[in-house]
């Protein structure tokens, strides 16, 4: 049943039904009031009714906070993520209510993120902001439609392709050997990333009991791609671990991730090294791999990658050795 009533120079309407929470809300007239209490009766009535309140009572910031505490903590890359999502949250646009987003608001912050960041960055901040909106839409009956999936999404830039050469190795390693105050691991955690392709994660995710030297082996029990992975290990990947000391901890690289990353780019500019970035080790060591590992299905397989088209974009062949092998 619909009762009307007159306040503050608008018509407020207010819908009862049984086994449903009271829908409100105010008009300039009576008659549209009217309609669309209606239409919220009959919505009801037919089961087609979803209520927006819980949309218009959550803001965005709000809907991010719940994710970050009972989403985040059960996925991979949490810390990160939770620090990503943290900064996102303190943006004006975190303000609106999920029910008064829209997708002019989801531009007008694509365009202002375009201007500070990235174009991959902005890429991988609407996708967070869509999949947190969906999964209140799923399980918090946050009832609302989903703005993002109506913006236009900036053109990612084309894949890097840097590969590190022997000299610059050289000069990298150089500057990452351990005196005054540089850390111990860096030197080994690089030889290693170039030796066996891993990823900054799965190499600092590392314990001694997933080594098996006489195997030559070292497991991977959780990978990007959320399966687990042995790979492989070289010589002088044998040889690099077995000089190495052993932390009491078990990690074979007792270092986090935040530190790794600064003692790297303190060294990639001391070694004058433009526009390298730690994963860029990946593309190079597979690049390497690919003249010892001719089967792509076995280049894969260490690599882990689970698609050749992905695959692809990691190996970079050099055009003359390709020429040479032609004859």
């Amino acid at each position: 049943m619909a009762t009307f009533r007159f306040r503050s120079s608008r018509w407020q309407a207010r819908v009862r039904r049984q086994g449903h929470a009271d829908e409100t809300r105010s008009f300039l007239t009576h008659k549209e009031a009217e309609r669309w209490a209606r239409s919220v009766e009959s919505g009801i009535d037919h089961g087609s009714f979803i209520s927006p309140t819980q949309a218009k009572k959550t803001t965005l910031g709000d809907l991010i906070q719940r994710y970050i505490t009972e989403v985040l903590p059960s996925l991979k890359g949490a810390t990160d993520d939770t620090i990503r999502l943290k900064a996102i949250c303190r943006r004006p646009i975190c303000r609106n209510s999920i029910a008064s987003l829209s997708p002019a608001k989801i531009a007008a912050y694509r365009d202002l993120r375009l201007k500070e960041v990235a174009p991959g960055t902005v890429v991988r901040e609407l996708a967070y902001l869509s999949s947190i909106i969906n999964h209140g839409r799923r399980e918090w009956g946050i009832h609302a439609n989903n703005p993002v999936a109506l913006v236009r999404k900036p053109t990612q830039p084309k894949g890097r392709e840097r590969v590190l050469s022997l000299v610059e190795r050289e000069r990298l390693l150089v500057e990452l050997q351990p005196t005054g105050r540089r850390n111990t691991w860096m030197p080994t955690v690089v030889i290693l990333a170039l030796e066996t392709a891993m990823r900054r994660s799965e190499l600092l995710a590392l314990r001694w009991g997933n080594i098996n030297l006489e195997r030559r082996t070292a497991t991977l029990q959780m990978t990007k791609n959320g399966e687990s992975r042995i790979v492989p290990l070289s010589t002088t990947a044998i040889q690099t671990l077995t000089s190495m000391p052993k932390s009491v901890c078990g990690a074979v690289f007792p270092i986090t991730s935040c530190a790794l990353a600064a003692n790297f780019n303190n060294a990639v500019e001391r070694a004058k090294l433009p526009d390298l970035h730690f994963h860029d080790l990946r593309h190079t060591a597979i690049t390497n791999m690919a003249n010892k590992l001719p089967n792509l299905i076995e280049l894969a397989a260490v690599s882990g990658h689970k698609s050749l088209k992905m695959l692809q974009r990691y190996y970079h062949p050099d055009v003359e050795d390709l020429a040479r092998k032609l004859g």
